[in-house]
């Protein structure tokens, strides 16, 4: 247990401890946030009974205090986690359904002689579990569990086939076989080897009826008291500030809480995606201590990649992890705590892709034929190097509008064709992506949004963010994810969300008159690198060296003829295929440093 405990340092650097009876063990590390003097964890209860290990925050942990204090509980600290301790004595597990929060926990129930794991509602605390006979193993990150020498290393064919088409692998799926990831707003409970699992919260996309003016004022109000939670705090704070509409939005409420904010952001000088002039805008807008970083050929990437191939826990095959990495260090030099815009683009409808779904279905009218030559001509046009290019955009949505639309919509985000992939992992059966659409959504974005909701958001967006913030002891807290709010966004109706050719229209009539003009007129720019150009340059002698005909045939899964391709077109400028070869990398080098075990058998 303490080898395991050991490998969680970065999550809790500021004190570790552990519990052990006949039943089980369990450990815990914490990063301190409330109750600075007190409230070290594992916390029993008063009378020793109930047992908690806790990651994360819950943000209405003195209301529920009062509650249970009123039904005559007493606490011995200022912490949440004891709270949820005594919340989960007082009601059971209907107590899961009262926490507001980002939270991961387990609590050994002595009575009962039953363990019960529980993941918070959007996934933004990880937490993954293996079980072998009537044991059950489980932790933050997958490493705590490879330190267990019962648990075998192999590669999942199944979670590989996932993480080829989507650049993630959805829950349940991890790429180590065996090793599973707990459905957000799900718990486990265990009892004498007997496992089973429910649900405490489902998501439903249902809409109705709705007025803008009362939709823009339910949303404020749902915004002021989710960003005043979030701003609970015993150390220091800040915001990440990109300059967008949806961080920008955090920083206005939130500096109605707190003066002088400090924020962060990053930048890439010089290239045409450089946020700089907005976040710096932002700053001196709302008076912020602001601090920056740039992301350049000098910043020591390769040496952060592979850095990152330990943290990740899995290989993040979404470029943007690279400057997060970059902005979590340097937020840690500041503050603990940072808040973040993520989440208000799979509730709101804010890519580009919701767009491409609608325009598809325009585009479908047109015989296949002439799509197809369509495409054929714009296979001809010059490579760019720019992050996201206009011939970039172009050839994936000629190619996506030859998919159904739930597989282009995938397909526009993720990384590699079914085709490619199959050329890629000739003996991994391809991934069966209509299992993402089962969500409960009515209208065909709210499909959409609720696949992006139940899975890109949980495994690709809150993961990197999870991942590469605490790996520099810092904690990340995304207001637009109180489930108050989500449910909000699941009510209502989907023009308010994408109308015309406007995304997020809701939040952007709430934000109009509030936010500088900039903030609302600027074009919306992912959070990457321009990985296509960074392969042929400054990054070539770290690709060439991890994904090379040496180390793809002793992966035994891997064709070199089609890596070889992929490799060559992109160097030599005949496509750009970057965002496939990011993939590739990160899993090679993830591949190296935990030592999978392969090859496989589908």
């Amino acid at each position: 247990m303490l080898a395991s405990t050991r490998t969680l340092h970065h999550r809790g650097p500021d004190q570790q401890g552990v519990y052990e009876n006949q039943w089980v063990s369990l450990g815990a590390v914490r990063l301190k946030i409330i109750d600075l003097g007190t409230g070290n964890q594992p916390v029993t209860s008063p009378d020793g009974r109930a047992t908690i290990v806790f990651n994360g925050e819950v943000y209405n942990y003195k209301e529920l205090r009062r509650d249970l204090q009123a039904k005559g509980a007493r606490f011995l600290t200022q912490s949440d986690t004891e709270v949820v301790l005594a919340a989960f004595r007082a009601w059971g597990t209907q107590a899961f359904a009262k926490l507001r929060g980002m939270f991961a926990f387990a609590i050994w129930d002595e009575t009962e002689e039953a363990l019960h794991i529980v993941r918070d509602r959007m996934g933004i605390k990880p937490l993954y579990y293996f079980r072998k006979g009537g044991d059950l193993y489980f932790a933050s990150e997958l490493k705590a569990l490879l330190a267990h020498p019962e648990i075998p290393r192999r590669l999942c064919p199944a979670g590989l086939s996932y993480f080829l088409r989507l650049n993630y692998i959805p829950q349940p799926y991890t790429l180590v076989e065996g090793i599973h990831k707990l459905t957000p707003g799900c718990y486990l409970r265990w009892a004498k080897g007997e496992l089973t699992q429910e649900t405490y919260w489902r998501l439903s996309l249902q809409p109705k009826p709705a007025s803008l003016p009362q939709a823009t004022e339910e949303l404020e109000l749902l915004l002021t008291a989710s960003i005043r939670e979030h701003l609970i705090s015993d150390v220091p704070l800040g915001v990440w500030a990109s300059g967008g509409l949806d961080s920008t939005t955090i920083l206005h409420y939130a500096s109605d809480f707190v003066p002088h904010l400090k924020t962060f952001s990053v930048s890439f000088a010089g290239r045409t995606f450089d946020e700089s002039p907005w976040f710096r805008e932002v700053a001196k807008h709302y008076g912020t201590d602001h601090h920056e970083f740039d992301v350049n050929p000098d910043a020591g990437l390769a040496d952060a990649i592979e850095q990152m191939a330990y943290f990740s826990d899995e290989p993040s095959a979404d470029a943007g992890a690279l400057p997060v990495w970059f902005l979590s260090r340097l937020s840690r030099q500041h503050v603990t705590v940072a808040l973040s815009g993520e989440g208000a683009d799979e509730l709101f409808a804010g890519y580009q892709t919701y767009l491409a779904d609608r325009y598809a279905g325009y585009a479908r009218f047109v015989p296949s034929p002439l799509r197809r030559l369509a495409l054929a001509a714009a296979e001809r046009l010059p490579v760019s190097d720019d992050k996201i290019s206009f011939e970039y955009k172009l050839k994936r949505f000629l190619a996506g509008s030859l998919l159904s639309p739930a597989e282009a919509h995938l397909y526009w985000n993720g990384t590699n064709s079914a085709t490619t992939a199959a050329a890629l992992a000739p003996g991994i059966a391809p991934a069966k992506l209509a299992e993402l659409y089962r969500g409960n959504a009515a209208g065909t974005l709210n499909a959409h949004l609720a696949c992006d909701q139940l899975h890109y958001l949980p495994e690709d967006i809150l993961y990197k963010c999870d991942r590469m913030s605490m790996a520099h002891s810092l904690e990340v807290r995304p207001p637009f994810l109180d489930h108050r709010i989500v449910e909000f966004a699941a009510r209502l109706p989907e023009d308010f969300k994408l109308r015309k050719g406007s995304l997020k229209f809701v939040l952007r009539e709430l934000m109009k008159d509030k936010l500088p003009a900039s903030v609302l007129q600027r074009p919306k720019q992912g959070f990457d690198i321009p990985t296509h150009h960074w392969f042929r340059t400054i990054l070539k002698p770290l690709l060439l060296a991890t994904v090379n005909e040496k180390a793809v045939q002793a992966s035994g899964v891997f064709a070199w003829p089609a890596v070889s391709n992929l490799l060559e077109q992109h160097l030599e400028r005949r496509a750009n295929h970057g965002y496939s070869l990011w993939g590739l990398l990160t899993l090679f080098l993830w591949m190296k440093q935990w030592k999978i075990e392969i090859p496989i058998t589908s």
